[in-house]
């Protein structure tokens, strides 16, 4: 529990606070491939030159990652601005508990461990294979394989996803190949390590939100059933399926890999499974097809008893999973909380893909509410096609109902993400970017005008950079481009400072407009906190103005 804040006395508005988050758009480092810049943007351009506004850190240490060669990500992202604080995320807690030897000293280590020998059984690694430092790392995996080895583990497999979204487009064969030369220096008379199976991470068993079921269906008969598509390889899977299919790592079709026509690696009773993703978002499902009892969302025809452990707790108020290896970041004190106690009235908005991060990231990785009576929340219905195919994905939808909510005149703070550049920045697709930026500043033009006409104050602001830099680029800057003369799509997060932009209706020299520069997005809560009139709660960063 927190006390209420301390009013400022400063700052009075007949309106709302309206926090607009542009999932993914930030500023590129260069012209050639910058989506944002390249898009009609006559709203932003509009309110960069009529308002007050500054640069943000949105990666790297600035929101708690190891260090900043680590792109953000929209949960850190989320929980740094909800929070107003900079915790030490999941990538940086696995580093610190392998390298300290924290993981295998722990409860949970041993019992898999332990399982697995007493029982001859397998040892099962699920998780993506890669070192975009997002969702996982492939050293972290690399580590525990040879931990587990020593311990006198003698039969690991693992199902490994395709990335092509945190790192390269088609960068699988540069982890896989040597991944695979890893395991083969490791093995022996006594022990046997292999990939099992494989798929691209947005076609199986990382869906989130519950948005697409199916995706978690074909990981679970790909994985534990061994069901689909068999190669003797990996490495003859991705380049069949690539040809094939001419899809992107992400959207690689699941495989399984077979050794005389029988799968190498199903998971079976009495078998121990880590899934050693650390983000929670998209390990949450298939993490409920391991543990209930009772499933509803799809059939799993076979549910194999097994010691299952993710690498961190996903969701610290459900306790998920019941077993886990790293203790996750106790984040506490968020802005909800305190502006609940305070009495301020919330609104908070998005469609699926994004709905978790105003709501569960934001309140740092907490599910519920803290006061039903001053919050609510609302999820627009994702669609589920392709993003490049409906690049506006959403944010009319969410516009209207904003402008609903304004004009109730029922809510103090309103905050909404717009996921496009994020979500279509994924895809690759330059043009689809493109549409998706002026999609969207035309519903920030709607939602400027109403917060203006209703007396509030709007606060412009981004999570991370994607949008911004779809090229791959080589180091002297130069475009990478493919054989048939395009240029290479880069489908991961940039490392590109986010706006923070405060458009006020009622501005009377409260605070200064020359904001503050060289912070990081964290300090959008105390910006925020201050703009409700509120003074920022001790131990908070800095906010982004002045008060006079």
């Amino acid at each position: 529990m927190v006390e209420a804040l301390k009013k400022n006395s400063k700052i009075e508005r007949k309106g709302p606070v309206v926090l607009v988050i542009m999932d993914g758009v930030g500023f590129g480092k260069y012209t050639e491939g910058d989506g944002v810049a390249a898009a009609m943007t006559r709203t932003l351009n509009k309110l960069y030159k009529d308002n007050p506004w500054t640069k943000l850190k949105a990666h790297g240490v600035s929101v708690g990652l190891p260090s900043d060669e680590d792109m953000g990500n929209s949960e850190v992202g989320h929980n740094a601005m909800g929070c107003g604080r900079v915790f030490a995320q999941g990538a940086k807690l696995v580093i610190n508990s392998i390298e300290t030897k924290a993981m295998f000293e722990g409860a949970t280590w041993k019992k898999l461990i332990a399982n697995t020998i007493q029982k001859k059984s397998t040892l099962h690694f699920i998780g993506l294979l890669s070192d975009g430092n997002v969702h996982s790392n492939i050293k972290n995996l690399k580590d525990m394989i040879l931990q587990a080895k020593e311990d006198g583990v003698s039969t690991i497999r693992i199902h490994a996803l395709l990335d092509g979204r945190d790192v390269g487009e088609l960068s699988a064969l540069e982890y896989f190949d040597p991944f695979e030369e890893f395991l083969a220096s490791l093995n022996g008379e006594l022990f046997d390590a292999r990939i099992a199976s494989g798929g691209g991470r947005m076609q199986i068993t990382m869906d989130r939100y519950n948005a697409n079921w199916d995706m978690v269906k074909k990981g679970w008969e790909t994985h534990v059933l061994g069901e689909g598509r068999t190669f003797e390889s990996a490495h003859t899977a991705i380049e069949t399926l690539r040809l094939e299919s001419k899809a992107i790592d992400q959207d690689l079709p699941p495989f399984v890999i077979a050794k005389n026509g029988k799968p190498v690696g199903t998971i079976e009773d009495g078998d121990s499974v880590i899934l050693f993703n650390f983000r929670g978002d998209r390990a949450l499902e298939i993490t409920k097809a391991f543990e209930a009892e009772h499933l509803e969302e799809f059939d799993r025809k076979r549910f194999p008893k097994v010691e299952y452990a993710g690498m961190m707790e996903y969701d610290g108020d459900l306790h998920v999973p019941e077993q886990y290896l790293v203790q996750p970041p106790a984040i506490d004190k968020t802005m909800a909380e305190y502006l609940c106690a305070s009495k301020v009235r919330q609104f908070s908005i998005s469609e699926t893909q994004k709905f978790g991060h105003v709501t569960y990231f934001f309140n740092g990785n907490k599910t519920g509410k803290f006061d039903p009576k001053l919050e609510e929340y609302v999820e627009i219905t994702s669609d589920i096609v392709p993003f490049e195919q409906r690049p506006w994905m959403k944010c009319a939808e969410i516009t209207d109902r904003v402008l609903k909510e304004i004009a109730s005149g029922n809510w103090d703070f309103i905050k909404l993400n717009f996921p496009n550049g994020d979500m279509v920045g994924h895809t690759g697709n330059f043009q689809a970017v493109v549409c998706s930026m002026e999609g969207m500043d035309l519903q920030i033009e709607r939602i400027h005008k109403a917060v203006m006409a209703a007396g509030g104050i709007m606060v412009i602001t981004a999570d991370h950079g994607n949008a911004d830099d779809m090229f791959e680029h080589a180091k002297d800057g130069s475009v990478k481009y493919k054989e048939n003369g395009d240029p290479q799509a880069k489908t991961a997060h940039s490392l590109n400072p986010v706006p923070c932009i405060i458009c006020d209706s009622s501005y009377n020299g409260e605070y200064s407009k020359t904001l503050h520069t060289g912070l990081g997005i964290s300090s959008i809560a105390a910006t925020c906190i201050n703009l409700l009139g509120f003074e920022t709660p001790e131990g908070y960063d800095e906010s982004i103005i002045s008060l006079n």
